[in-house]
C-alpha cells in the first residue's frame, strides 16, 4: 500500500491546453511524456481518444449482451477494443465505432474464475501475491513471487489451474505488494499514530484516502501541524478506503496537486477503461503516469487480502498511499500499494473512488 492523499488549501488552477471538450494541464502532459514515452502532441491526442473510448464503452456493452468479454483501450491504435465470444456480434461492434475481437471466454466466465480464487484466498501461501482478470489476454492471471516459491505454492497453483482450466495462467513476478504509508489531492498528511499518507480527493465534508492509513478516530494534520480532521470511516483489509471528516474552517478544493506548481481540476469520476492512461499524485514521488492494466484485482498484503483493486503500470513509493488517480480530469481512485519503485519501475494498485463515494454516501467536489 502507498499512503498518500490530499485536501487542504490549494491555489488557482494551472494554465491548461484546450483539447476537444476538456482542458489538459501542462503537468499531466509532461508526466505522460516522461512515463509513457510520448511526445506532447501524442499525449494530447491520446487523452482525447481515451475520453471518446470511455463514452463509447458505456454505450456498446448492451449491444453484445451475454457474449460480452470485456473492453479495453488499445494505446497502439488509439481505439476501444470490445471482446465477444459470438461471431455475430463482430459487425455490430465495428458499426458502433469500436474494434471487435473474437475470444474464447466471456467476462462472466472470467469473473467467475476470479471469484473462485477469492474463495480460496485464506489457503493461499505467501508467495501468491494476487490475481486479476486480464481482459486483452482473455484469462485470469495468478501472480507468484518467484523468490518465495515453495511446495505450498505449487499445490495452490495446481488447485487454481484445476479451477480455471484454460481460462487461467500463472505468472512469476519479483517482489510482493506492500503498504506505502509515510492532506489538496496528492498533498501529504500525518496521522496521530505516526506515519504519512497522501490525500485522495476532496468530498463534501472532508476527503477520501486509503484505509490502511488510519482507523476510525485517528487524527490527521497537515505538514505545518495544523489540524485537518479525523477518520470517520476506514476499511482495511478487505477494502482499502477511508473518509476523513474535516474540522470547521478547513477549506476544501476540487483540485489535485500536479507537483509542477499547479493543480488539475476534478470534473467528475467517470471510470476509464482498461488500457487508458492514468496519472497519480502523491507526497513522496509527485506526479506519475502509467496505464490501467486490469480491474477487480485481488491483492494479498501481509495484513490480509484486498479485493476490487485496479492494477496500473505507474510507479509509487511509501508515503504515496491514499493519493489521487485521474484520467484527464476524471477521478479514478486512491493509491493502495504496489511493488517496485520510481527508479526501477513497478506496479501500483488503486481503490476505485466511486466505490468509496457509494459506501460513505459522499459527493465528490468538482470544479
Amino acid at each position: 500500500m502507498l499512503a498518500t492523499g490530499a485536501v487542504a488549501a490549494a491555489g488557482l488552477p494551472a494554465t491548461a491546453q484546450q483539447t476537444g471538450a476538456a482542458p489538459v494541464h501542462d503537468g499531466m502532459i509532461a508526466a505522460m511524456q516522461r512515463d509513457l514515452g510520448l511526445s506532447a502532441g501524442e499525449a494530447v491526442d491520446r487523452l482525447a481518444r481515451e475520453a471518446a473510448a470511455t463514452d463509447l464503452e458505456g454505450r456498446i456493452r448492451g449491444l453484445v449482451g451475454a457474449d460480452f468479454a470485456g473492453s479495453w483501450f488499445d494505446g497502439a491504435t488509439g481505439e476501444l477494443v470490445v471482446g465477444t465470444t459470438d461471431d455475430h456480434d463482430l459487425a455490430a461492434i465495428r458499426a458502433a465505432g469500436a474494434e471487435a475481437r473474437k475470444v474464447v471466454h466471456t467476462a462472466t466466465t472470467l469473473d467467475g474464475v476470479k471469484a473462485g480464487l477469492d474463495a480460496l484466498e485464506a489457503t493461499a501461501p505467501k508467495a501468491v501475491t494476487g490475481w486479476y482478470v486480464d481482459l486483452p489476454g482473455n484469462q485470469v492471471v495468478v501472480t507468484v513471487d518467484k523468490t518465495l516459491k515453495d511446495a505450498a505454492t505449487t499445490a495452490f497453483t495446481a488447485r487454481a489451474a484445476a479451477l480455471g482450466g484454460n481460462a487461467l495462467r500463472v505468472e512469476e513476478v519479483t517482489g510482493s505488494p506492500r503498504k506505502l504509508a509515510s492532506v489538496r489531492g496528492g498533498d501529504a498528511y500525518y496521522m496521530s499514530g505516526g506515519g504519512r499518507c497522501s490525500i485522495g480527493f476532496a468530498v463534501q465534508g472532508g476527503f477520501v484516502s486509503a484505509g490502511h492509513c488510519g482507523t476510525r478516530g485517528t487524527a490527521a494534520t497537515n505538514s505545518r501541524g495544523e489540524r485537518l480532521g479525523q477518520f470517520a470511516g476506514s476499511s482495511f483489509p478487505g477494502n482499502d478506503y477511508a473518509f476523513v471528516q474535516t474540522y470547521s474552517g478547513v477549506t476544501l478544493y476540487p483540485y489535485v496537486n500536479n507537483y509542477r506548481g499547479g493543480n488539475v481540476v476534478v470534473k467528475g469520476s467517470q471510470e476509464a477503461p482498461v488500457g487508458a492512461s492514468v496519472c497519480r499524485s502523491g507526497s513522496t514521488t509527485g506526479w506519475r503516469c502509467g496505464t490501467i492494466q486490469a480491474k477487480n484485482q485481488t491483492i494479498r498484503y501481509a495484513e490480509g487480502a484486498v479485493y476490487g483493486m485496479t492494477r496500473t503500470s505507474a510507479c509509487a513509493e511509501p508515503g504515496d498511499s491514499g493519493g489521487s488517480w485521474v484520467t484527464g480530469q476524471q477521478a479514478q481512485g486512491v493509491t493502495s500499494g504496489g511493488s517496485g519503485d520510481c527508479t526501477s519501475g513497478g506496479t501500483t494498485y488503486f481503490q476505485p473512488v466511486n466505490e468509496i463515494l457509494g459506501v460513505y454516501g459522499l459527493r465528490l467536489l468538482t470544479g
